[in-house]
């Protein structure tokens, strides 16, 4: 098997492209020390635009105030040296508690979820292309919760008015972008795999069998296991990855099923990662994945395990994955090979049935977990990087790239009485870092 950096010029050039900066080890604060290092180096650490939502989707009647965010929930290089595509999720959206109840508002509803191009240049990063997701009659797919029932109950700014729900919409989190242009990007809410042309069209939704998601405004394909509808909600798909030979997609679900119930899903330490061929458009796997004990991996969130999340894939060689495990507070990048894991694939862990179900095993219990290795600890590099990393990027064996999603997606802070926007203040980031070790080494 060729090398990661035989197999992937486009990358090489974009690391050659941080060549120079990558010979100095860079503070957080910018200043730069001379020699060899030791440890992983940044090498870029920048701040994205921010424009304010009127700005970049003009359709828009009343942004109030809120700013463009959220930038950072996937991540994948565009080609020239230091470009980036990153996608946006579903747009700015709250969760405050109204008459006792804690409700799910979106106070800019016709936002539409966009891919951007980002450049960096000299320290600062520049919108290059701005592309909204649209369904097939052009109309915006907007963020919006698809079906009652499955999907939290959409409201607006205030918690106060119920907004109707949109087949179309999608909570996109992470994307790929193929050889002949059209990018691919998985969704929250179905969960769902999504093809999207080069100017942002929706052509293809696949979503669990069975789900009965009826009029969005595209063709929507019930291919992926039925198993995958009993996501918690707004844990879906969250991490995408395409191989180098651009025949295999990799998705991660962001945490344990609800399965058989929600109280199952919050104690497990079991997810779930699926392979996805592109030239059948059928599911070819489907790998367990145990996420690391969140006593020792955060010790701020008081032994509750449900914060563990994976926000984040990245192709490494075959059969190799970089996997983003976080809580809020802290995020790790690891190294994990799927090729001796067990595949469950129409197995007895598909069958809603089965007891105990993977979710319920307190231990592997004849289930082959992926070999798995830390390759970083962003935060400890980063201290002042919020835990809330999304985006994740291989550059080449020796390069990573790291983005975050806000920490409160889009600055949605408080709003005031007039309904404008209070900004949180957390800015997206985008961090280009030089690993000690190669990835092929590992």
């Amino acid at each position: 098997m060729s090398s990661l950096s035989e197999r992937s010029p486009v990358l090489r050039h974009v690391s050659a492209g941080l060549a120079i900066a990558a010979a100095l080890t860079l503070t957080t604060t910018g200043t730069a020390a001379a020699g060899p290092a030791k440890g992983p180096v940044v090498v870029a650490d920048v701040t994205l635009p921010a424009p304010a939502l009127k700005q970049v989707q003009p359709s828009i009647a009343d942004d109030r105030g809120v700013r463009l965010g959220g930038v950072g929930s996937g991540l994948f290089p565009a080609g020239p040296a230091g470009e980036f595509w990153l996608v946006t999720d579903r747009g700015p959206n709250g969760q405050p508690t109204v008459d006792g109840e804690k409700r799910r508002t979106f106070p800019v509803p016709e936002f539409a979820p966009a891919i951007v191009r980002v450049a960096l240049t000299r320290g600062t990063a520049k919108i290059r292309q701005y592309i909204p997701i649209v369904g097939a009659s052009g109309q915006s797919v907007t963020g919006l919760s698809n079906q009652a029932g499955h999907d939290e109950t959409p409201y607006t700014w205030d918690g106060r008015t119920v907004l109707p729900y949109n087949a179309s919409g999608l909570d996109v989190e992470d994307l790929v972008r193929t050889r002949d242009g059209d990018f691919w990007l998985v969704d929250e809410y179905g969960p769902s795999l999504v093809r999207v042309s080069p100017d942002g069209r929706v052509l293809e939704r696949h979503v669990p069998a069975g789900l009965g998601l009826t009029g969005a405004d595209y063709p929507v394909k019930e291919t992926l296991p039925a198993i995958l509808a009993s996501r918690q909600q707004n844990r879906g798909f969250e991490g995408l990855a395409i191989s180098s030979d651009q025949r295999t997609l990799y998705l991660a679900v962001q945490s344990p099923l609800a399965n058989p119930d929600k109280k199952a899903a919050k104690k497990s330490r079991f997810g779930r990662i699926l392979t996805f061929d592109l030239r059948s458009r059928k599911v070819t796997g489907e790998y367990p994945y145990q996420f690391e004990d969140v006593t020792t991996f955060d010790p701020k969130v008081n032994g509750d395990q449900s914060e563990m999340k994976i926000s984040g894939l990245a192709y490494a060689g075959r059969d190799r994955l970089l996997v983003d495990e976080r809580t809020d507070n802290v995020a790790r990048v690891y190294s994990i090979d799927l090729k001796k894991a067990t595949n469950l694939l129409g197995g007895p862990y598909d069958d809603p049935k089965t007891s105990p179900s993977l979710e319920e095993l307190t231990g592997a219990s004849g289930v082959r977990l992926p070999a798995k290795s830390l390759v970083l600890e962003p935060n400890a590099l980063v201290p002042s990087l919020p835990g809330k990393i999304e985006g994740l990027a291989v550059l080449d064996p020796h390069t990573i790239a790291l983005a975050n999603d806000n920490d409160n997606d889009f600055g949605l802070g408080d709003f005031g009485p007039d309904g404008r926007l209070v900004d949180s203040g957390v800015p997206n980031r985008l961090v280009v870092v030089r690993l000690a070790r190669p990835l092929d080494a590992r």
